[in-house]
């Protein structure tokens, strides 16, 4: 066995470093964390102002460890190389505690890019574990559970089961629901924007341009006015600027902008760009993706100038060393780079190389020459209306420096400027040759996308390069956030031309509000936004989750002691949760639009158990309420009386033709846990109905398409003695069996296609997981048991709904009479 063993996160960064170790050295990976906090429970022991971490070391790493362990005791020393940012850092001491490491037989070595180079040098200049590093990491990863831990259960009484909240994830929602607010309540207004084209003769030549006028006019009247006026009039140049301007490069990337700036060009989602550039940095080719800092270091400086001026030139050299701006940044990497500048050619995946080409161009412009231009700026007086003037820019790129290999991107979209005017000087009479008054309208700030809601959460000084991408992946799966696409209405503007002294009007149709990619609120995460916000209002406050980040920064740097900064966070944290609990109202919503002139009932919306929906009239002992789901695109904030009672009378019922085996009519309706068609009248005893199954609609929906449905359950065969049947419902595609359910998934067969075999596979894997996830039962009362809820927390289970319990009691010891009061079940 090698005498030296390292231990690294990954298999395939084992794998590159391997290649650069002699026979001495034997590298095995860890497979990330080995260690957690205890999945039952709450994972924190609390006692006074002290704060324990509960770990545990999960089924799926046990193998690892004992496989870790036995390579420990073959080795005479041992090379923690876990990455070094604070993630790293608690890696290698789970490792050092759980391998029961010593001092005398360990060494923490770190790099920031995977090459021979930085891997030798790393083993030449070992250190000590950080445990100021690792404090940061167990802190926040403490205070997280503790708030998700506590907030969570309040949801889940005060708005609706099964929700969760957490600290960063919560403020994130918020940004988005801010914004989606600013555009509700933003009016659009319209102004005439006045161009003009103009020609002027020059040495025997012809030239065109356009210029446009310093002033709107908000009326149709008013811009009518102005183009009248200028019928017959000379126009003269009254001023012609030239100046020299010079364009730098930006800097290196760093996390956030290389995320931003792969959504730009490449279309990538934020968490596509970390995969992709995880297996870069794995590989060899990039240094280390998690970073705040732009430095480069002199050695790569000097790479990168040497590549300069042999492909380029001497010209295109300038030697840049960028600071690092963003706030609290962290642990001094390097910017995100090359390993070899000189390496065109990385890998035959697409995504990988155009991801390589990106950071490559982006670190060699860093290094290169400003871009030297020339603006020209000429006026144009308008006789006819004093202190108004046309303004035409133009600019010329004399050297292109480092726009030679990169240009930066920009969110907001630009008209070209790289415009090149003819060569004019004052007094010159120019040629009008049309004139034209378009009606434009204001637009509302701009939805987020991934990659501008990451520079938000940059500036506010939230999370941390490590927590961008999870942090925005985990608001969309739990439902508060949707991306997507949303297409654009259509609008009439109005265009006035002149043209040879004759003015006309003309309309044109024009796209507007269409959204690509953007971040929208859903009904759920406005109603969890707003009851945090009304409840919890630090924990949803920008500067207080900010300088939650700096104490974690300070706790890295030895100034803050860990427990204290929890203790300070969480009692008054447990106060309010406390509080909200026994006084606050339940959250949902809810707002009256009015009353339906048919029935004479109120219209009300609120978040119900299955969603946004609306209803109509009041629940009481003669009659029960009508409901109706909304629609994609609506919210209970912004939908109007008139759109809540279109939905309300679709949902009576739309015909779709007759059955031609049973002769019965065929609907679709909407009710209260949304579409589904029914075969029979209302009033039929032996009616059928069954939920429409994804991507059906009540207005697409064939009778075809429904007849199918209807054939549901379908009756597979029989399994140990009862029918096994398939069905789908609310929650989608399922198998039933013997009182029990069994969820189809995506990459299931079709509901139509299953066969008895493949079902029974499926409950099987069902009981499977039942078994691992049941604590305890009791004969007196099969209703009732403790088990895991699908979060993996110890909960009473009644009447399909879980109750979690607390950190300090025992489901294996739980008594029946506890579980019912947990359950909050009334037995005598």
């Amino acid at each position: 066995m090698a005498k030296n063993l390292v231990i690294v996160e990954s298999p395939a960064k084992a794998k590159t470093i391997e290649r650069f170790l002699g026979a001495d050295y034997v590298v095995k990976s860890s497979f990330g964390h080995i260690r957690d906090l205890e999945k039952k429970g709450l994972g924190v022991t609390m006692t006074g102002k002290s704060y324990t971490p509960n770990y545990e070391i999960p089924a799926d790493k046990k193998k690892t460890v004992t496989e870790l362990k036995k390579n420990v005791k073959d080795a005479e020393m041992v090379w923690l190389a876990s990455d070094e940012d604070r993630e790293g850092e608690a890696i290698a001491w789970h490792l050092y505690e759980v391998l029961k490491l010593t001092k005398d037989n360990t060494k923490r070595i770190v790099f920031h890019e995977i090459t021979k180079e930085a891997i030798l040098n790393a083993i030449q200049h070992p250190r000590a574990i950080d445990k100021q590093l690792v404090d940061a990491q167990q802190a926040r990863r403490v205070l997280d559970r503790l708030v998700g831990f506590e907030l969570s259960p309040v949801l889940w009484k005060k708005v609706k089961p099964s929700l969760s909240a957490g600290r960063v994830q919560s403020v994130c929602v918020r940004i988005i629901v801010d914004r989606e607010r600013e555009i509700i309540a933003f009016q659009s207004t319209s102004a005439f924007k006045v161009t003009a084209l103009f020609s002027v003769e020059h040495a025997g030549k012809i030239y065109s341009f356009s210029a446009e006028l310093n002033k709107k006019f908000d009326t149709e009247k008013e811009a009518e006015a102005f183009l009248r006026s200028s019928i017959g009039v000379n126009f003269i140049v009254s001023a012609c600027e030239q100046k020299p301007a010079t364009k730098s490069p930006a800097p290196p990337f760093t996390t956030s902008t290389l995320q931003q700036e792969a959504s730009r060009k490449l279309g990538f989602p934020v968490a596509k760009t970390m995969q992709v550039a995880q297996r870069l940095y794995e590989s060899g080719h990039i240094t280390y993706m998690r970073t705040d800092s732009v430095n480069l270091s002199g050695l790569a400086i000097n790479t990168i100038k040497n590549h300069i001026i042999t492909t380029f030139g001497e010209q295109y050299s300038k030697v840049r060393q960028f600071a690092t701006k963003s706030k609290g940044a962290q642990e001094a990497h390097e910017a995100i780079r090359p390993t070899y500048v000189d390496n065109e050619i990385v890998s035959s995946s697409a995504d990988e190389q155009r991801l390589y080409d990106l950071i490559r161009k982006r670190t060699i412009a860093s290094q290169m020459a400003d871009a030297r231009l020339e603006r020209t700026t000429i006026t144009i007086d308008c006789p006819q209306a004093p202190a108004t003037n046309f303004v035409a820019k133009g600019e010329v790129i004399l050297f292109d420096g480092f726009l030679k290999v990169y240009m930066e991107s920009s969110d907001d979209e630009k008209e070209d400027e790289n415009v090149i005017l003819p060569p004019l000087q004052v007094a010159v009479p120019l040629n009008l040759q049309t004139m034209q008054a378009v009606e434009r309208f204001t637009q509302h700030p701009p939805r987020y996308t991934e990659a501008t809601l990451v520079r938000k959460l940059e500036e506010l000084g939230i999370g941390r390069p490590s927590t961008y991408a999870p942090t925005i992946s985990t608001i969309q799966k739990r439902g508060y956030i949707v991306k997507e696409d949303r297409q654009g209405e259509k609008r009439n503007i109005k265009i006035l031309t002149l043209s040879n002294s004759e003015l006309k009007t003309t309309e044109k149709s024009e796209n507007f509000g269409a959204e690509k990619a953007k971040l929208f609120p859903t009904d759920m995460g406005i109603v969890v936004n707003d009851f945090l916000l009304k409840n919890f209002p630090d924990i949803l406050n920008f500067n207080f989750t900010a300088n939650v980040e700096k104490e974690f920064d300070d706790i890295a740097e030895g100034k803050l002691q860990w427990q204290t900064m929890i203790d300070g966070f969480y009692k008054p944290f447990h106060e309010s949760v406390t509080e909200t609990m026994e006084t606050s109202e339940r959250g949902t919503g809810g707002r009256e639009l009015g009353i339906d002139p048919k029935t004479n009932k109120p219209v009300t919306v609120r978040m119900g158990r299955f969603g946004a929906m609306v209803q109509l009239g009041e629940a009481s002992e003669t009659e029960k309420p009508t409901f109706a789901s909304l629609q994609k695109g609506q919210l209970l904030e912004t939908i109007t009386l008139q759109e809540a009672l279109a939905l309300l009378y679709q949902s009576e019922e739309k015909p779709l033709g007759t059955d031609p085996k049973t002769g019965k009519h065929v609907y679709v309706k909407v009710g209260r846990f949304g579409p589904f068609v029914q075969l029979g009248e209302t009033a039929d005893a032996d009616k059928r109905y069954v939920g429409l199954m994804k991507g059906q609609t009540p207005e697409t929906i064939t009778l075809a398409e429904a007849l199918k449905l209807v054939t549901l359950p379908r009756y597979l065969g029989d399994f140990e003695g009862s029918k096994v049947e398939v069905n789908t419902g609310r929650f989608g595609p399922f198998i039933s069996h013997n009182k029990t359910f069994t969820s189809i998934g995506k990459n299931q067969p079709d509901i139509f296609s299953i066969n008895l075999e493949q079902a029974i596979a499926l409950i099987e894997q069902k009981r499977e997981k039942d078994i691992k996830r049941h604590i305890k039962s009791f004969p007196e009362d099969a209703k009732i048991s403790v088990m895991l809820d699908r979060w993996g927390k110890p909960s009473v289970y009644y009447n399909k709904k879980y109750f979690r319990i607390t950190s300090k009691q025992k489901p294996e010891e739980l008594t029946l009479t506890e579980c019912y009061a947990i359950a909050g079940v009334k037995k005598k």
